[in-house]
């Protein structure tokens, strides 16, 4: 253990998920038994909570409902979509910064996020060096895209598969009801990489999920999608079940909504995909004398809880724990991965540091080799990746029926 004293600070970036909350859990409880640390807070809204110096005092909790968050979905603490410029175009936010961190003593800094966060975590903390000011900087992973570099997988994709994969299911069985013809379209999250997408296959190898499944990683070709639907319409009487991914573009780089219109931009520079699903559903009425529904599992794919993988949740949960324990041990500079190891057949995680440079702004996708059926479905490879991953149930309490959620105080600190 090192020998610094002061506070830890813990804030969040980018979607929520299932168990996004896990991880705070686990960095909140384990930052409280801590001797070196001195208090802990909760950045309200990520960076910007620290640029404003809003903080949530997490000494001021009780337990109970710090242990709530694991199985309480999405960000308690509110998440954001900020990001630092470079440094060498405007150092203003990064002066400020060190200054609240100057101010309250922070020497303890965690970042939960994906690639975007990373980087931000990434720059903090060499910023806070080449600054003199010693400060401990840990990266918590964090996305159902599953995109982060070099670790096996990410806290949130298990949890969000599992519901693609489940909700896949029923709608095979809504969509097979009738004896007349129907086209089902489902479009998935994912803009780059299409392992969230790709959980649809796990229905199909239950026998009830998806004829054809579009990743980004292969370009789309509307006529090959049009003969592609046309083929299963024949071999399965005018029934056609469909799963695609968000960021699926074609030849031109261009995704599906962006033929028919102008997106807009988030915060990271990043376009506002959606309408996929609907699009497609159009072009395929004008084709085929036939119902079709367009169908967008849209926010509520990463926040269902009520089908959280307890896998997930004990892996997201000892993710901040393993954050913090780094920390204080005199770790800085890394991000918490995961990396697989079977023992006798059976899944087991092994945590590893990951330095954070390697995980900045990089993206992991599926690999091609997965992606069979001239594009259009997931190989056994990518079942026996996932499947570990979608183990066991671990749902919040019931309260009245109801899911019990954390209920924190949420007090503010004085500035």
């Amino acid at each position: 253990m090192n020998n610094l004293k002061g506070a830890a600070i813990l804030g969040q970036s980018g979607g929520p998920t299932s168990v996004i909350n896990a991880s705070a859990a686990g960095v909140f409880i384990e930052a409280l038994k801590q001797p070196n640390i001195t208090h802990v807070y909760g950045a309200i809204h990520g960076i910007r909570g620290i640029l404003n110096e809003e903080f949530y005092d997490i000494n001021q909790e009780d337990l109970k409902e710090l242990e709530l968050l694991k199985t309480t979905p999405s960000s308690e603490i509110g998440s954001v979509r900020h990001k630092l410029k470079p440094l060498d175009q405007d150092d203003s936010e990064y002066r400020r910064l060190l200054e609240v961190f100057k101010k309250y003593n922070i020497r303890y800094f965690f970042y939960n996020g994906g690639n975007d966060s990373m980087d931000t975590c990434n720059k903090i903390s060499k910023f806070f060096k080449d600054s003199g000011w010693e400060c401990f900087c840990m990266g918590v992973p964090k996305t159902i895209d599953n995109d982060l570099v070099i670790t096996d997988h990410c806290p949130g994709y298990a949890s969000a598969a599992k519901y693609v994969a489940t909700t896949m299911m029923e709608l095979y069985k809504d969509a097979s009801v009738y004896d007349t013809p129907m086209i089902t379209v489902v479009e998935v999250m994912g803009r780059n990489a299409g392992w969230l997408t790709a959980a649809s296959a796990l229905a199909s190898y239950k026998g009830l999920g998806p004829d054809l499944i579009y990743l980004p990683e292969i370009t789309f070709d509307l006529d090959k999608f049009y003969s592609d639907v046309e083929e299963v319409l024949k071999r399965r009487n005018g029934k056609c079940l469909i799963a695609v991914s968000e960021g699926v573009k074609d030849k031109d780089g261009h995704y599906i909504p962006e033929t028919f219109a102008t997106l807009d931009k988030d915060s990271f520079g990043h376009s506002q995909l959606g309408g996929t699903a609907t699009i497609l559903a159009n072009e395929l009425k004008k084709r085929f004398n036939t119902k079709v529904r367009g169908i967008e599992f849209s926010l509520m794919q990463r926040c269902g809880q009520h089908l959280a993988s307890k896998v997930d949740v004990t892996e997201a949960y000892q993710a901040g724990v393993r954050a913090v324990k780094a920390a204080v041990s005199g770790k800085t500079d890394y991000m918490i991965g995961f990396k697989r190891e079977m023992k006798n057949g059976k899944y087991h995680c092994k945590y590893i540091l990951v330095p954070l440079h390697e995980v900045a702004n990089a993206e992991k996708k599926v690999p091609l080799e997965w992606i069979i059926n001239n594009g259009t479905m997931l190989s056994e490879e990518y079942v026996k990746y996932a499947l570990p991953l979608i183990q066991g149930d671990c749902k919040a309490p019931l309260e009245d029926g109801l899911p019990r959620f954390a209920r924190l105080k949420k007090v503010l600190v004085n500035k």
